[in-house]
């Protein structure tokens, strides 16, 4: 942990010194694939998951990211590493354990001989639950990541809570979207096969 967040340090140093479209789709492509593999691990014996996950993936992390960038921050740069970077690390992030946990519950609740829209809609509950108690504890139990950060860094708390709460918000999204995607795909699929 320790190398590896020291090597990102002087990595991220280089690459917001020098913005480039080229590199920040470069790097969203890596982040991308790092989050599809990781998101299919726990189900990777299903051979057909790794298309579904990673349409999911995409399209709710990239739908957020639009959002964030062009309508709530209104940044002129949308690709300026120094904002996207971090913006689609807490996005991929949380989408993909989001769709972890989908996948793994299931095909866990097919194997309790559940019905394909009861497993749906279970594992639905099942995987927003950490978003939803996360919006419960906020401010309350715990200060964010983000908001910690900006305040250590001498930013007014009023400031970093909107900044806080657009990511909180964001994410909640991009998982829920994620999350439904994912296991509208995966029913669709499953009950095509049953009904053939």
């Amino acid at each position: 942990m320790f190398v590896q967040l020291i090597g990102v340090g002087y990595l991220l140093i280089v690459i917001f010194e020098n913005p480039s479209l080229w590199t920040s789709l470069l790097i969203l492509v890596v982040m991308f694939g790092i989050a599809t593999w990781i998101s299919i691990r726990p189900v990777k014996q299903h051979k057909s998951i790794l298309l579904p996950s990673a349409i999911a993936l995409s399209i709710a992390v990239v739908f957020h990211l639009f959002l964030s960038l062009i309508f709530v921050l209104n940044t002129e740069q949308w690709y300026a590493p120094r904002i996207l970077i971090p913006l689609a690390g807490m996005y991929f992030a949380n989408t993909m354990t989001t769709i972890s946990l989908s996948a793994e519950r299931y095909y866990a609740e097919l194997s309790y001989k559940k019905s394909i829209i009861q497993a749906r809609q279970q594992a639905f509950k099942a995987a927003m639950i950490p978003q939803i108690n996360g919006l419960l504890a906020v401010g309350l139990v715990a200060l964010p990541g983000m908001m910690t950060g900006q305040i250590l860094s001498g930013v007014s708390p009023l400031i970093a809570v909107r900044y806080q709460i657009m990511i909180m918000t964001m994410l909640l999204g991009a998982c829920g979207v994620g999350s439904a995607l994912l296991l509208w795909q995966l029913s669709k699929k499953d009950l095509k096969t049953q009904s053939s």
